[in-house]
């Protein structure tokens, strides 16, 4: 037996105690396991346990009544459910207070559509009778529902009556099922968000300008005033020509009337009226 120092002993006994520790935590954390080994997992698989990742935390519940049993039905995604690290969706009956693992987080599978996200967890407890005693199985509809992070976990249905393959649907709403939202702006939107930013630092930088470098005062101040001023004049000009019906220098239709337009009046004797 090597001697050592008494307090060189301890510190080395802990330092390996806490390694050990530490080194088990990080391998017992729980995880989704997908079908076969790391290096051979689906790339798209993994790529949806990644997208589901802000969901691990969460433990969402539901309850059903089935004649005079409730059963209440918890579920997290990629994590553990229960004190078995590898329940994923566990079954409880409030009546009898029995757990069933539904499914289990270390035999996972996941694919995604549009909008959509499946996810499977199999190797859940065997049923007692029916079912050909085949182990349980959970899949869960993750639907896209941009307006909640994650809500309405309900139970859909439980399909245990064929002789294989029975399961539990679950669905659920999240806005991580989404896909990416696309720009709405439209090419002629575009074009006048550039226009308007090239107006603004035309205005901008000519008002500098004059200002600073000219020495200009009031009005003068606006870039290229005269240009301005000059052709709001000819766009005055052509829309008044372009729009008047009828020449400026056009008569009157009316007009009012003149002694001249009377003409003379004959005169009149009055020679017949005298005495003879």
């Amino acid at each position: 037996m090597v001697p050592c120092n008494g307090g060189i002993c301890v510190q080395a006994i802990l330092c390996i105690c806490l390694g050990l520790a530490g080194s088990v935590t990080g391998d017992s954390t729980p995880k989704c396991d997908l079908l076969g080994s790391s290096e051979k997992e689906s790339v798209m698989e993994k790529a949806v346990i990644q997208k589901l990742a802000p969901l691990r935390t969460i433990n969402f519940t539901t309850t059903v009544s089935v004649g005079n049993d409730s059963y209440v039905y918890s579920f997290r995604v990629c994590n553990n459910v229960s004190q078995d690290l590898s329940s994923g969706l566990i079954q409880y009956n409030e009546k009898s207070k029995e757990t069933v693992v539904v499914g289990r987080i270390t035999d996972t599978h996941v694919f995604s559509g549009t909008d959509w996200i499946f996810l499977t967890y199999r190797g859940g407890d065997k049923y007692d009778s029916h079912c050909s005693k085949e182990s349980r199985k959970a899949m869960v509809m993750i639907s896209c529902d941009r307006n909640t992070l994650a809500g309405g976990f309900t139970l859909k249905s439980e399909e245990n009556t064929k002789e294989t393959d029975c399961l539990y649907l679950f669905e659920m709403d999240s806005k991580l099922a989404c896909p990416p939202e696309e720009s709405h702006l439209s090419v002629g939107s575009v074009l006048l968000i550039v226009l308007a930013c090239l107006l603004a630092l035309y205005l901008i930088g000519g008002f500098l300008y004059q200002r600073l470098i000219v020495g200009a005062k009031g009005m003068d101040q606006f870039p290229n005033y005269s240009f301005w001023q000059d052709l709001g004049t000819l766009a005055a000009d052509g829309c008044d020509f372009m729009c008047r019906s009828k020449p400026r220098n056009a008569p009157a239709p009316y007009r009012g009337v003149g002694d001249e337009q009377l003409g003379e009046e004959p005169e009149e004797r009055d020679d017949h009226l005298l005495p003879m």
